[in-house]
């Protein structure tokens, strides 16, 4: 079909989305296993258009708006996408004009595959949760865009901070014009992977909110497949959600392998403390009905890692003792306890910022937004190094910090121990059934 074929426009809850009639369809038997085809190869159903460098189209911009006001914009911005995108003969056509399409639906932890083929010159991009982006590059000195670093190949995460991890891919991996190019992109929280042709260009680097730098890159968000400046055609975009538990296990395995497990599953063999406040079920650690304390390792560590799996149950509440000295209030006499907690229960809707999860409790607010829905395994990486903390949750990082600068505390109540160099590891329990499994920490040298 050429671009001169019927256009329509179907109504959604985004506004209006262009339908082209007459290009085939996906077949079943086209699909990956596991994936959902995100284009049907014969009309946009599924998207809508996007002017996303527009004045207020940011996605922090559009979520102040009213829902009339917001569908208004979008109306607009399908409009004018029907004037540059087309389905030609199964492939997704944009003439190099207009608005972006995206997603209608917003994800969060995808694999996503998809084809290219663009033109000279051209100069286009995948948004993902609606942020810039997978660079795609005219490639050649040709193209003039050597000078920022289109030389390199695709692929790159081209929006983080110059000399960011990800900001420029490990390889060339692009077919010469003409060719198509097929892309592989895994996202859990903010780490990305992406393989290009079958090549790795893209190695679990945290993808920066563009948006706002002092913010993480946010838990959901459309798809955006970008316009500019050339034609450009995709076509096979599938898309596959990553369940929880294969999303921990990624997480875990990019770690490495040098961590030491200190918690067997079975017995309390190598941990201090009121164990016996403590029970376990499944190969988790878990509090006693209405019991709780400190309980800790006996080994002590000064700079570490600590990389764990939690449940919460709703409204529990819990934390992680950081360098405690085996007696006190570990929040206090600790180095810090970081707080972990469904901060989603209304209970706790009025709690000091440095109360929510993830927290160093009473001297540093977390990130909101990144806990997975109560009753799940959530994943986390805790790095201690010196004076600061970072906190990794569920791929995004949600936390970091450094407890030197801490002056300003909750309540005014001193922390005599934020300063410690080294302690135990262990868990802060107050009677809730918050679970911990897959607990290994890993000793790092000293800066």
């Amino acid at each position: 079909m050429n671009r001169a074929a019927c256009l329509l426009l179907r109504a959604t809850g985004f506004g209006l989305v262009l339908v082209l009639a007459g290009s085939a369809s996906v077949r079943a038997d086209d699909v990956p296993p596991g994936f959902q085809p995100l284009f049907n190869g014969k009309d946009l159903s599924g998207w809508h258009g996007w002017a996303i460098h527009a004045k207020g189209a940011s996605p922090s911009d559009l979520a102040k708006l009213s829902a009339a006001d917001r569908d208004k914009k979008v109306a607009e911005w399908t409009a004018d996408a029907q004037k540059h995108w087309s389905v030609q003969n199964g492939d997704l056509v944009n003439d190099g004009h207009g608005a972006y399409l995206a997603t209608d639906k917003e994800y969060g932890d995808i694999e996503l595959l998809i084809d290219y083929k663009t033109v000279a010159k051209a100069d286009s991009g995948i948004y993902l949760r609606a942020t810039p982006q997978v660079q795609i590059w005219d490639t050649t000195k040709e193209g003039g865009k050597w000078d920022r670093h289109a030389d390199k190949g695709s692929g790159g995460l081209f929006n983080n901070s110059k000399g960011a991890e990800g900001q420029l891919p490990l390889v060339h991996a692009d077919k010469p014009f003409g060719e198509w190019n097929r892309f592989r992109i895994v996202q859990v929280g903010e780490r990305t992977s992406v393989w290009l042709n079958g090549k790795l260009v893209v190695d679990h680097a945290r993808m920066e909110n563009f948006w706002n730098r002092k913010l993480p890159l946010a838990a959901k968000g459309a798809i955006l497949l970008q316009t500019h400046g050339g034609e450009i055609r995709w076509k096979n975009i599938f898309v596959r959600e990553i369940p929880a538990a294969e999303a921990n296990a990624l997480l875990a395995k990019k770690t490495g392998d040098d961590f030491k497990t200190v918690f067997d599953g079975q017995s309390f063999a190598g941990w201090d403390g009121p164990v016996a406040n403590y029970q376990i079920e499944n190969g988790a650690i878990l509090c006693k009905p209405g019991k709780g304390g400190t309980i800790f390792t006996k080994e002590q560590y000064q700079d570490f890692q600590a990389r764990l799996e939690y449940r919460l149950p709703a409204g529990g509440n819990n934390g992680l003792a950081i360098r405690y000295p085996g007696t006190g209030d570990s929040a206090y006499v600790g180095m810090c306890e970081l707080q972990i907690l469904d901060d989603t229960a209304e209970k706790y809707k009025k709690l000091d910022t440095r109360q929510f999860n993830g927290s160093a409790y009473g001297m540093a607010a977390s990130h909101r937004g990144y806990l997975r829905p109560v009753g799940e395994w959530n994943f986390m990486l805790v790095t201690v190094q010196g004076s600061t903390i970072q906190v990794e949750l569920n791929g995004t990082r949600i936390l970091d910090t450094d407890l030197a600068q801490a002056k300003d505390f909750m309540a005014k109540s001193p922390h005599p121990g934020k300063d410690r160099t080294a302690g135990h590891f262990g868990f802060c329990g107050h009677g809730d059934a918050v679970s911990f499994r897959n607990i290994a920490l890993r000793k790092l040298a000293q800066k």
